[in-house]
């Protein structure tokens, strides 16, 4: 038996002006915290169709077409309880959305990249996932 990690899924969403959709946590752990939204992969459920529920569960919002774009290792605390998971990150581009907080997400926004601050996430692996994203020349983000 292997203390495997939990596979998570978590988007990063770009609007027409190259904003970023964050989340603020409405529950522990890292209640008040910024997050992107997602969550867990539950059975039988494929990344792909994992993040699309996520979005819909918590934002009110449909995408299509995300893009994989890496994955992140991390720890969730929850109840006293500490699981390894891997997040993997997608990218979405959408055009005139409003997203509405639902489920675990007491409130989004969107940021613009550059005034994104770190600190402001509650998990490591997201931390590392934005300066990630923004150190990154792979991805046009001019091109939305």
């Amino acid at each position: 038996m292997y203390v495997n990690p939990s596979a998570a899924v978590a988007a990063f969403i770009l609007n027409e002006k190259n904003e970023l959709l964050v989340c603020e946590r409405g529950n522990e752990p890292a209640k008040g915290m910024w997050d992107l939204p997602g969550g867990f992969i539950d059975d039988f459920e494929t990344a792909e169709i994992a993040i699309t529920r996520e979005i819909k569960e918590e934002l009110g919002i449909e995408v299509a077409n995300g893009e994989f774009i890496f994955s992140e290792p991390n720890q969730y605390t929850y109840s006293g309880w500490t699981l390894p998971t891997l997040d993997i990150f997608f990218l979405f581009r959408v055009k005139d959305v409003v997203p509405k907080p639902a489920d675990d997400v007491a409130d989004c926004f969107f940021v613009p990249i550059n005034k994104i601050e770190i600190d402001n996430f509650g998990f490591i692996s997201m931390r590392k996932a934005i300066t990630k994203f923004r150190e990154s020349s792979d991805y046009d983000l001019h091109n939305i």
